[in-house]
Order: structure tokens, then sequence, then C-alpha cells
């Protein structure tokens, strides 16, 4: 079965089950994959009549999504390829001299179809990283090489194709929808196409109720998501984004997160997302490598060795108890060390010690535990380390 069919029966599968809005987001994707504008048209449709009726689900317009959706798998698609790193970056070195501060020498491969988790302490070069990447600046040594699916005829087809959204974006005037359609305008597309091209990318974001409203009138969520509408019209390659989470809730960034993970997974249109986040765990769920920077400096290939070779069951939590009592509680399970950060407790654990075993220890201890987490895969460890 290929990644198109199997999507398809997910999202069969989702419309049976009546988790009806987690079906039409992946209905949307997959729909965005054909680059078809009938398709397109008929999402358009969809999304609208749903949204004049978000009280009840009507079973007409559930029969019309499913037969929508069998359009879409009648429709063969060619995929993009994921396999070669659309981004290589060889021993990367950048030095600020009025701060002394160094990056690097970083080492990375970037592929298309991936999401990578950009994270470290504040000042460890995560934004640097990223604007280095974006060609936005110079670097003192190193290479990079980009490989996209055809070279960029000039700087603005770079622009399209390596994209990098700061934390602060800049102010804009007129509609969303308006601005939207502007994007495509240099493209030469005809104003039809560019109509139901924007309406598609404002269905499938979430901006179907806002797409008349202007800058000052959105909230911080929907100014981001505007942005990766903008980006994501110009069918970018690699998208960078530097702290895309700051200033939203967390159901706003899960759900960000979430159509982030599932736009770069685009059969036809593979996207090489990086993303740098303080929120750790967030992060950590949608990306498929996470680029921990640590005083300037990351190596993929020592990252990923230092991570087989390390097997200790770290577990970060939150008890009514003291230190002295919690470790003489642990102490039957081959403690190694514990420590209190002034929030949790962080107890690391020798081989073979697993995290059941604590869970079993505690509850059978009575203490009341309230929050645990086992971190021993998390970038989280090394943090606390």
């Amino acid at each position: 079965m290929s990644l198109s069919q199997i999507r398809i029966e997910e999202v069969r599968a989702y419309f049976k089950h009546q988790d009806y809005a987690l079906a039409f987001r992946r209905l949307l994707d997959c729909a965005m994959d054909t680059q078809d504008m009938a398709v397109y048209s008929a999402a358009i449709k969809l999304t609208a009549a749903r949204e004049q009726h978000k009280e009840a689900i009507d079973p007409a317009w559930v029969a019309a999504c499913l037969e929508l959706l069998e359009q879409i798998a009648a429709i063969p698609l060619q995929a993009g390829n994921t396999n070669d790193a659309v981004i290589a970056g060889e021993k990367l070195s950048k030095v600020y001299g009025h701060s002394g501060f160094a990056l690097g020498p970083i080492s990375v491969q970037i592929r298309k179809g991936q999401v990578y988790g950009l994270v470290g302490e504040n000042g460890n070069g995560k934004t640097t990283l990223l604007r280095i990447l974006a060609r936005e600046l110079f670097y003192n040594q190193g290479h990079i090489n980009y490989t996209f699916s055809k070279a960029p005829a000039d700087d603005y087809d770079l622009r399209s194709k390596l994209v990098y959204i700061p934390q602060r974006t800049q102010k804009w005037y007129g509609s969303l929808q308006d601005n939207l359609k502007f994007v495509l305008a240099s493209y030469g597309l005809k104003p039809q196409e560019i109509e139901t091209r924007v309406l598609m990318m404002i269905a499938r974001l979430g901006l179907w109720n806002y797409k008349e409203l202007k800058w000052h009138q959105l909230s911080s969520g929907y100014k981001m998501r505007f942005e990766l509408a903008r980006t994501l019209l110009r069918q970018p390659e690699v998208m960078l984004l530097d702290e895309p989470l700051a200033n939203l809730d967390i159901l706003a960034q899960q759900m960000i997160l979430e159509d982030l993970k599932y736009i770069s997974n685009s059969i036809t249109n593979p996207i090489a997302l990086i993303l740098s986040s303080q929120q750790l765990y967030e992060v950590e769920k949608v990306s498929d490598k996470v680029i921990f920077l640590k005083n300037g400096k990351y190596n993929q290939q020592e990252q990923e060795q230092k991570e087989q070779s390390e097997r200790k069951l770290i577990i970060e939590m939150d008890v009514n108890s003291n230190k002295e009592r919690l470790r003489e509680v642990l102490s039957g399970l081959a403690l190694e060390k514990l420590t209190f950060n002034g929030g949790q407790f962080i107890a690391q654990f020798s081989d073979p010690v697993t995290f059941s075993q604590v869970l079993q220890t505690l509850g059978h201890s009575e203490l009341e535990i309230v929050y645990i987490r086992n971190i021993s895969s998390s970038s989280r460890r090394f943090f606390v380390a």
C-alpha cells in the first residue's frame, strides 16, 4: 500500500469513528497534495458549508466529504524526493568579535519531509544557526550545500524555496485574504487560480472566519498562521521558523505543531522544517530529530552516538515529599543520583531499572505524585544533567 493510500484509509477511519474535525483537516491535506484546482474548489465549498453549520454535523456534508475523498484517491500522485539532503552543512562556525560568542563547528544534514526541533538554552546560537542556514548571515568557516529540486533562477526564486520566518514578523495592511492574493500575483497565475489557491490555504490553516480581518484584529496565533499561509503559497522546500510558539497558549501551540508536521510530510511537496523553541516537550512530539545546541556547539553524528550509548533511566518528577524520603523510597532500585532543581526532582538509575518498576515502587510508597515523566530519550535530560 502506497503512502497516499495509507493516508486515504486514515481519513476514512476518522470519518467512520466520527472524529470529524481531524478527518476534515486530513482530507484537506490529501486535497492539497493533488494540486488539482477542481479538487480545491470542492474542498473550499465543503469548508464554507462546515463553517456555516458548525453546531451540527450534516450527514449530507459527511457524504460529500467521502465522495471528494474517493475522487482524490483516484488521482495519481508524484512523490517528492525525501532521500537526499536539501541542506548539508559541514563544520559551520560563526564568531562574534564584540561578545566573544562562537557558534560551531556544526555539521547538519537536513532532508525534506522531516521536522527538526532546534533547542538549547537562551544565548546558545539557535537564531544564529537558523539565519546562517537561511543565508541571511555570513559564517566564518565551513561550507553549506543546497540541493533544491530545481536550481533557483534568481534570488527571489531562492527566497521562495528557502524561507526564514523570524519570531517578530512585520505588520501588514489590508485584509488577510488580499495580502495572500498579493503573494501569488507575481507568479503569473490567472486570477481564478490565485483565488482558488488562496482560499484553499485559508481553509487548511483554519483562517476561514478571519480572511477579511486586518493585522490588528488578529491574535498572535492567527498572525503566525497567516505567516505560514503566506509562506506555503510559495511552495517552499525549506522552512526555518524562529520561536513560532512564542506568545501562543498551549492549545494554539499544539494545533500549530500538528499542522506543521502534516504539511511538512506532504507527499507531492515535502518540506524540510526547522523550528526553534523553548517549548521542549511540545516540539519533541512532532520532531523527527532534535538538534540540541550547548555553548554554541552541536555535532549530529556525535549526538546520535551518545544517545545510543546512554541507556540510563532518567525520570523527572514532582512529589509531595522531601529529598531524603524520596531517596529512601527509591534506594532499592539502583538509584545513582537524585537532584532537586527547584521545581522537580531528577532521578537517575543504572541499568536494568525500568520506568514501570519506578512507578510501581512509588505507588507502593503511597507518596503523592503530582507529575512524572520519563526523560531518558528527551533532550530535557541535557538541561538537567
